[in-house]
């Protein structure tokens, strides 16, 4: 587990992401997660459509390789990226995403929030809207990208596009559920427990 800080540029992680999934299928390393906040970037997955832009965007505009359409990544938005096998947890994509979205539910309880999934939707939703975005790719058997939590998330940055696709629901923070500034790494620290207790992998710390 690497806690790699905030502000970190989107493209130099992305690079990261690369180079630690070679190393995870060539089994030089064991499973990894990165832990950060982005500098402000939207980013474009495989089904985004460009309607979903809806405005001027104050931010460059990243086309990536992940799951999942257009969202919003900056300060205060907690990023994660497993990088680990399925083969070796005996995992489908299906059942990862259902693992890393439960992990987030049971962090965010940490927190007094009380958060779901959405039956046919991905993510992590609250009363107030959604909470967390999950997007993943696979390569030979290895995941990389992952999830976006928003903590103290300025929300309107959303605003000029349709988060993930969906128009017809807001976004929400923990800030916003539970007032205050949680910081960031210290939310980290927490989703990483428990993240690793439901995909049963002991992080070693970086």
């Amino acid at each position: 587990m690497h806690w790699l800080g905030e502000g970190i540029d989107y493209a130099w992680a992305w690079d990261l992401q690369r180079q630690l999934l070679e190393e995870r299928v060539a089994g030089e390393r064991g499973d990894t997660l990165l832990l950060l906040g982005h500098a402000p970037v939207y980013t474009a997955g495989r089904r985004s459509v460009p309607e979903h832009v809806l405005a001027q965007l104050d931010a460059p505009l990243v086309e990536t390789d992940r799951g999942g359409q257009t969202t919003y990544h900056g300060p205060g938005q907690l990023l994660g990226y497993p990088i680990v096998s399925l083969a070796g947890l005996g995992f489908g994509p299906k059942r990862y995403v259902e693992a890393v979205e439960s992990a987030l539910i049971v962090a965010l309880a940490d927190y007094g929030v009380a958060a779901h999934r959405e039956e046919g939707l991905t993510g992590v939703w609250t009363e107030r809207g959604k909470i967390a975005a999950i997007g993943v790719r696979v390569s030979r058997g290895v995941t990389m990208h992952g999830f976006a939590l928003n903590v103290a998330t300025d929300l309107h940055a959303y605003d000029p596009i349709v988060p993930c696709g969906i128009g017809d629901r807001p976004v929400t923070s923990l800030a916003a559920l539970v007032g205050g500034l949680p910081d960031v790494k210290e939310v980290a620290y927490v989703v990483a427990e428990a993240l690793g207790a439901a995909l049963g992998i002991a992080w070693q710390a970086g």
